[in-house]
């Protein structure tokens, strides 16, 4: 018997099948591509589902559920997402446009950031202890809490724990809550592109070089990489946009700790595939 976990992301869907024991049997991702509308959303989800399945011959029988992990706010129980911003969702019946897709009734969902979390207790950087906590720093910048093995999600409402819609910046930059100087505003890989290409736009109208320009153009276009990937070949402008990007994800991660005191922080996301060079200067802040 199997399980399917579907990391839904502003960007990218990623899908994994894994037994029992948690292994990981197969995996696959395919672009979201929210221009589409939420009906080619769950469309593009239905049909990675339906591909890993054939080609690794496991029948639906097979599977035991699918868990959905999805930005925003979820009502867990009803199967909604309430809203989600970067996807265009707003009180979004997720499970049973799922379920009627893929024809498996199992299906759960919950906020991504908080699956996150409670993965990373049960199988990673978090496991054996008791009190953790999640950043992913993705499109937006999500949060998961773990307090005695189990997630913390018992507000009023479905909106708990949305650690990327702190303001660290008072009148600051805009979000796409509605806010001003979000967490997510500065810290999400999506703020770190805006950095760079705004660093970019200004170096190209002084007339200035920079290894920037060279990554942007070995890969086509500006990322979250772009601004790392130039700071290790020795450019200062590109350690600035980094530098600057570090400094505002160190004072909400310092915030959090000042909350919770987790034994265990830990950060996802394709930033955090910098590792040391991400960690190690926020630790030092």
């Amino acid at each position: 018997m199997f399980s399917i976990g579907v990391d839904l992301g502003g960007t990218n869907i990623a899908i994994g099948i894994c037994d029992r024991e948690m292994n990981m049997i197969a995996k696959g991702s395919v672009k979201t591509e929210v221009s589409g509308g939420t009906a080619h959303i769950m469309d593009n989800m239905a049909g990675l589902i339906e591909s890993l399945l054939k080609d690794n011959n496991i029948d639906k029988n097979q599977i035991e559920y699918i868990g959905i992990a999805t930005p925003g706010a979820v009502d867990v129980k009803g199967g909604i997402v309430e809203s989600a911003f970067n996807l265009g969702f707003d009180h979004f019946p997720i499970v049973e446009e799922l379920r009627r897709r893929v024809g498996i009734d199992k299906v759960l969902v919950a906020n991504d950031a908080n699956a996150a979390a409670l993965g990373e207790a049960l199988a990673g950087a978090a496991k054996g202890t008791e009190h953790s906590v999640m950043v992913t720093l993705g499109t937006g910048v999500g949060g998961g809490v773990i307090i005695d093995k189990h997630i913390f999600d018992r507000g009023v409402n479905a909106a708990v724990a949305e650690l990327g819609h702190m303001v660290i910046h008072v009148g600051g930059r805009q979000c796409s809550c509605g806010r001003r100087g979000c967490f997510e505003a500065y810290s999400s890989a999506t703020a770190l592109t805006r950095m760079t290409e705004e660093k970019m736009a200004e170096l190209e109208i002084k007339g200035v070089k920079s290894a920037m320009f060279d990554v942007r153009d070995k890969y086509g276009k500006v990322s979250a990489r772009t601004a790392f990937d130039a700071m290790r070949m020795g450019c200062p402008f590109a350690k600035e946009v980094v530098d600057t990007y570090i400094r505002y994800l160190a004072e909400g991660v310092t915030n959090i700790i000042n909350i919770f005191q987790p034994e265990v922080l830990s950060i996802g996301g394709g930033i955090s595939n910098e590792k040391d060079n991400l960690l190690n200067p926020i630790k030092e802040r």
